[in-house]
């Protein structure tokens, strides 16, 4: 199949209450920049011709022109979001203007790498979707009314981000009724019937939901910067 379009719808629509911080967490600092920058500059990294549609909530103007400054030159849209995420990544695929591979990727995962990407989209090309996921390294447990039962983790997966999609499929899938069960992408994919492929996602690739968070990301990216630094130096 030929290349396609690209567009990547970044969220950044939430307020982040567990981050215990008056600004939301996409436009906390993270080695003196916002955290939505790096989840946005990854995209440009990964390809040079992606279309940036930025769904954020009505409220943070300001915030947004602060990111969109580190942006020259970009044609980045901007969307405001809606009462969930369901209505926030459908108001952003309103400006899907071509048969493309749709990228949707949380503003707070910051460390996502240009490799996860690309296999995003060439899995996407094969499949018509592609979802990143890790196995799950803890024993866990179901809640039922009377106690609880182990299950098998192995028969689980924890989910990241960027999902992917051919635009066609998740366009139609974004026609459905908004459900309570609609937590990602994915679900609502699958609710219209259409297979969801699952990738290899990445440990780096986390999620800043809590202040240590924040604290492992800035950790991670001075070690990246180690090893870049190191690596530039050994090929010359």
């Amino acid at each position: 199949m030929e290349a396609r379009d690209k567009y990547a719808i970044i969220v950044a629509a939430g307020k982040g209450v567990r981050m215990e911080n008056s600004t939301p967490k996409q436009y906390l600092l993270l080695a003196g920049k916002p955290v939505l920058y790096y989840s946005i500059h990854s995209f440009y990294q990964a390809f040079e011709d992606i279309n940036i549609i930025l769904v954020y909530a009505t409220g943070d103007e300001n915030y947004v022109e602060q990111v969109l400054a580190y942006f020259p030159g970009k044609e980045i849209v901007t969307v405001r979001g809606g009462e969930t995420r369901f209505h926030s990544v459908k108001s952003g695929l309103q400006e899907i203007k071509t048969a493309s591979v749709v990228f949707v990727h949380d503003g707070v995962r910051p460390l996502i790498s240009s490799h996860l990407i690309h296999s995003c989209y060439n899995e996407t090309i094969k499949e018509g979707t592609a979802v990143p996921c890790l196995p799950l390294k803890e024993s866990i447990r179901r809640l039922e009314k009377e106690g609880n039962t182990s299950v098998d983790r192995h028969d689980f997966r924890t989910v990241q981000t960027p999902q992917a999609f051919f635009s066609e499929i998740i366009i139609t899938a974004f026609f459905s009724p908004y459900e309570d069960s609609f937590t990602d992408e994915a679900t609502v994919v699958e609710k219209a019937a259409y297979p969801v492929h699952l990738i290899e996602g990445e440990e780096q690739n986390i999620k800043i939901t809590k202040p240590v968070d924040l604290w492992l990301a800035e950790q991670l990216l001075q070690e990246n910067e180690k090893n870049y630094k190191g690596l530039a130096v050994n090929q010359k």
